[in-house]
């Protein structure tokens, strides 16, 4: 991948905001277990940092995925992986299907407004029941008159509590399980959503995760995002950028470990040196860092590819779990060399090692990038 001045100028703003803006911050964000979305993506937005792939025409920056992920890159350098998956949320996640397939008058009332940071939002497909076996959501949305009155519960759903409006997947009909959804914009203060106490997590702890109940809630059938039925496509369509979002928040943060992890291996000191001086020590960080950049290549090159209309389907899927398994064998490996410390609750390994651990679950799991995988190697036919 070939960067421009302006891929360089970006990374170069984004950087300086999670200096300035997010990473001072970080500390109080965990302890608190929330950050305040609203105020920080209102600063994003003011910065087009919340619209840089969306339509001009709703405030957007108009340029291609590749920009997108260079923030992405750098949001690898928040000091907790809570916020920049909030952050990912609202850009790579929620608004997607919205800006692509979201009708003029439903992106200048909620599309505008996520771009100016003036809204949070959510994408609410998972459930108690299905997680990464999309197919399987049981949530209905049912036609009456003009609206569609939506039952059901969401869980594990991400910015929920700080929500303005969720981007839903639910069943509008009685087709097979892959024709029968639809995506429809959700605003939370609609009479009969509700949320449960945020959830208390292993990692991620800065951001705030909630269960949300949809009793007889009613919106207008104009909520709906493009066809009704084609939910379940628009959704697999989201996942890609979404899984190679994942893919490149990865490597600087596992880059900054590593890197902690010289600086306190230097100078933590055993049986009369330093650990750093044993030879396994220096070539284990230099092979985890061999394997990051290779992490790095093959995401960009999956980028390169989708920005040129390629299917990257099998790219961006390998990517998903090389990140996945690498963030919890990075965090993992550079905490065995912190001893005692590295097992302390508020040591940055600590932190990168509960964070992690969720790289493998969320936005497909392993066994589902390796089901995907399969089939596309001819092996799995079911």
């Amino acid at each position: 991948m070939l960067f421009t001045d302006e891929h360089n100028e970006l990374r170069r703003t984004v950087a300086r905001f999670v200096e300035d803006e997010i990473n001072p911050h970080v500390d109080e964000w965990e302890k608190d277990g929330i950050f305040p979305a609203h105020e920080l993506f209102k600063k994003m937005g003011n910065l087009g940092l919340l619209g840089i792939s969306k339509p001009e025409a709703y405030g957007g920056l108009g340029l291609d995925y590749s920009y997108e992920m260079v923030m992405a890159e750098e949001l690898g350098g928040i000091n907790c992986g809570g916020v920049p998956m909030g952050i990912s949320v609202q850009t790579n996640m929620a608004t997607p299907a919205l800006a692509r397939f979201g009708s003029p008058e439903l992106c200048a009332e909620f599309l505008a407004p996520a771009i100016a940071g003036d809204m949070v939002c959510s994408i609410a497909v998972s459930e108690p029941h299905a997680g990464s076996d999309v197919a399987a959501i049981k949530t209905n949305a049912v036609k009456d008159g003009d609206d569609y009155v939506i039952n059901g519960t969401k869980m594990w759903i991400t910015n929920s509590t700080q929500a303005d409006f969720l981007c839903l997947l639910a069943n509008t009909g009685d087709a097979p399980a892959h024709k029968n959804k639809s995506l429809i914009v959700v605003p939370t203060k609609t009479r009969g959503v509700s949320f449960s106490e945020p959830l208390n997590k292993l990692g991620m702890r800065s951001s705030d995760t909630a269960q949300i109940f949809l009793d007889n809630v009613r919106v207008p059938q104009r909520h709906l995002i493009g066809r009704e039925g084609d939910g379940f496509r628009m959704q697999m369509m989201q996942f890609q950028e979404e899984r190679l979002c994942a893919a490149m928040l990865g490597p600087k943060g596992m880059e900054k470990t590593i890197k902690a992890t010289i600086d306190y291996t230097r100078e933590r000191q055993i049986f009369g040196g330093s650990v750093l001086d044993n030879q396994v020590v220096q070539y284990r960080l230099a092979e985890l860092s061999t394997e990051v950049e290779a992490l790095r290549a093959l995401t960009w090159a999956a980028v390169e590819q989708y920005i040129n209309g390629i299917d990257v389907l099998r790219l961006a899927s390998m990517a998903k779990l090389k990140a996945g398994r690498l963030a919890r064998e990075v965090s993992d490996s550079c905490l065995q060399y912190w001893g005692g410390m590295g097992f302390m609750w508020d040591s940055p390994v600590a932190r990168s090692y509960r964070d992690s651990r969720l790289s493998s679950i969320g936005g497909g799991s392993d066994e589902t990038m390796l089901r995907i995988l399969t089939r596309l190697m001819g092996m799995d036919k079911k």
